[in-house]
């Protein structure tokens, strides 16, 4: 079984492709960015608040993902192209054939794929992973807004597929996370609990035979949010950062999840 993935280079898409390789042969476009967000320049800007955030969740990720620094290569099933953030529209697909052959797609926290590639993924049906419960928060930061406009049950992930308008195309299910009292580890729970399910769902189903999308969906919900890098200001992160009635909102709103009929770990009630 061959895989190719579109990813990023945190500890959380790391830990992605090193499960995957007990699955099949990889073949793995990482874009890097930096772990550091509001002190050194990124998409966001540099300032205190931006960075005590950002620190935060890198404490949140090294709890799931500490193992996960690097990528190692298990009985060398794996080739990888290293590109810059942003770079990833401008390669040419001819010069890496291999990576384009492959039995599954899957796009994890790349940057925005568009052109001809975004057009042979979408022939392939290829999968997305995005940090968010679309079609309600689409675009950035999703889960950081959920919990910032007073929805925490609608923290999670979407596993969808891929399609030309971002984060909105047809919805294989949601996946979610037990509440947690610290809000950085409830939203990056639930990053594993996507990782983990999409795992399951190729070992049982024998690696190929996704449910086809619920693109109705979509259709039956309205947008709370889209959100873009420039949305989380300092003044937004600050705001955040001093909130002292995080609990008491979680358990307040928890209990509506049900309301949404979200497609709650349908992988297992197949």
């Amino acid at each position: 079984m061959k895989i190719t993935i579109f990813t990023s280079n945190k500890l959380r898409h790391n830990y992605l492709v090193n499960s995957l390789q007990k699955i099949g042969n990889l073949f793995v476009f990482q874009e890097s960015t930096t772990h550091f967000p509001g002190i050194n320049k990124s998409r966001y800007k540099v300032d205190k608040y931006i960075a005590d955030y950002f620190t935060k969740v890198n404490l949140s990720q090294n709890k799931f993902f500490k193992k996960h620094f690097s990528i190692y290569s298990q009985k060398n099933s794996i080739k990888i192209v290293n590109l810059a953030y942003g770079d990833l529209n401008k390669i040419k697909m001819n010069n890496y054939k291999e990576f384009f052959k492959s039995d599954i797609y899957l796009v994890f926290g790349s940057s925005f794929i568009k052109g001809n590639l975004l057009n042979f993924l979408i022939k392939q049906n290829a999968i997305n992973i995005h940090m968010g419960i679309s079609p309600f928060y689409t675009g950035t930061d999703c889960n950081f807004w959920a919990l910032f406009d007073g929805n925490p049950e609608l923290v999670g992930a979407t596993i969808h597929y891929l399609s030309k308008e971002l984060d909105i195309g047809p919805i294989i299910y949601h996946a979610t996370s037990e509440i947690t009292k610290n809000p950085f580890d409830y939203s990056m729970s639930t990053v594993k609990s996507a990782v983990d399910s999409i795992i399951l769902k190729l070992l049982k189903e024998n690696l190929l035979d996704f449910k086809k999308g619920d693109l109705n969906f979509n259709k039956t919900f309205k947008n709370i949010r889209h959100s873009k890098k420039i949305d989380f200001t300092p003044m937004i992160a600050k705001e955040f950062l001093n909130r002292k009635n995080y609990i008491k909102k979680v358990l307040n709103h928890y209990n509506l999840v049900n309301n949404f009929k979200l497609k709650k770990k349908d992988y297992f009630n197949d």
